[in-house]
């Protein structure tokens, strides 16, 4: 299954993964430097978060294309909602 994204969708889901790039890098940064374990724990949790995010949009954009072909055949249907299955739960 090959990705297309609209570019508006596309631009978020770029965002949030520069985004997370950006908080992983303060936690390396933090540990690096002794923090405390609550600071970096909480931003932990924040960098898994907008993962997931970017995660999900990108399967809802599968989960539309698939919805939009019409035109695929029941088995073909099967196959990519098993992988759109697989793949959703795999960040779950």
């Amino acid at each position: 299954m090959e990705l297309e994204m609209a570019a508006e969708d596309l631009k978020s889901v770029l965002n949030r993964l520069r985004r997370a790039q950006g908080q992983l890098a303060g936690i390396i940064r933090m540990l690096e430097d002794g923090r405390d374990c609550e600071d970096v724990i909480t931003q932990l949790s924040a960098v898994s978060k907008a993962l997931d995010r970017a995660g999900f949009a990108i399967i809802a954009t599968g989960l539309q294309s698939c919805m939009a072909d019409g035109a695929a055949d029941v088995a073909d249907r099967d196959a990519m909602k098993l992988r759109l299955e697989k793949l959703f739960l795999s960040l779950a």
